[in-house]
Formats: structure tokens, C-alpha cells, sequence
């Protein structure tokens, strides 16, 4: 099924922690890439949530925030992905960066022009990924 989101990540899942009304799923990818979801109790339920079980994890693009350089600071999003720039494409006012990950996973950000600049960003300059575990979608395969 097609998707709005540039960011489509499949997997397996690692690891479930149920709780009352939220849970918190990690899934793996073949590059060994980790991603952290949380979803509600109900989504677990109607989609059959389960470590072994394959998923997708869903991102748009301007979800995805970008640190220069690995990552140096400490903060509340789950997803810190470090890789490098693989390419860069400016708009009028805002520019995709395609970050590459060790793995071989590339993971799509829409950021300002000028917050490129500020951040050096540059064809094969390190930088991390940041994604809150919240804005991360999964979904299984039919």
C-alpha cells in the first residue's frame, strides 16, 4: 500500500512493554536499526502486537528532526539515529535531508534551508536523527 510518509521502516518486533492505557513496542530492522513506538493498548490489540510479529513502522519526514554531528546531548526522543548525509534538496524555504544509517536504512527530514546552514549540514557530514516515540505509526502487513 502506497504512503505519504518518506519514511517507511520494517521490522520485526523486539520488544513489548504493555501498560494501562500506552505501549511502548521497539522493532528491528535487517540493518539492525532500532525504532521505539508508542502506541495505545487498543492499537496492540487490534493489530496483534507481539515480540516475533513483522511491522512497519510509519515517520513524515517533518517529524524528523536533525542533530549535527553524533549525538552529544541527552533528550526525551526515543529514536536517535546517527548516520550521514547522503543528500540534500533545497526548496524555496525548506530542504529534504537524506541521512544514511550504518545499516543501510536512509531516514527522510524536512527541515528549514536555514536550519541547515546553521547546522553545517553538508554531503557526508555526521548527523542524528531525532524522532519522538510518539510520532512514530505502525502498522502490519495484510
Amino acid at each position: 500500500m502506497p504512503v505519504s510518509a518518506r519514511n517507511v521502516f520494517e521490522g520485526r518486533i523486539t520488544s513489548l512493554v504493555d501498560g494501562p492505557v500506552n505501549a511502548e513496542v521497539e522493532l528491528t530492522t535487517a540493518g539492525n536499526d532500532r525504532i521505539v513506538a508508542i502506541v495505545t493498548e487498543g492499537s496492540v490489540q487490534s493489530l496483534g502486537l507481539a515480540v516475533g510479529k513483522e511491522v512497519v513502522a510509519l515517520v513524515k519526514a517533518p517529524w524528523v528532526m536533525l542533530m549535527a554531528g553524533a549525538p552529544d546531548l541527552r533528550c526525551s526522543a526515543r529514536n536517535q539515529l546517527a548516520g550521514k548525509v547522503r543528500r540534500l534538496t533545497k526548496g524555496g524555504v525548506n530542504c529534504e535531508v537524506e541521512l544514511a544509517l550504518p545499516g543501510g536504512t536512509i531516514v527522510h527530514s524536512v527541515v528549514t534551508n536555514e536550519a541547515v546552514l546553521d547546522l553545517g549540514l553538508k554531503v557526508g557530514s555526521e548527523a542524528t536523527a531525532l524522532i519522538k516515540a510518539s510520532h512514530v505509526v505502525l502498522g502490519v502487513p495484510a
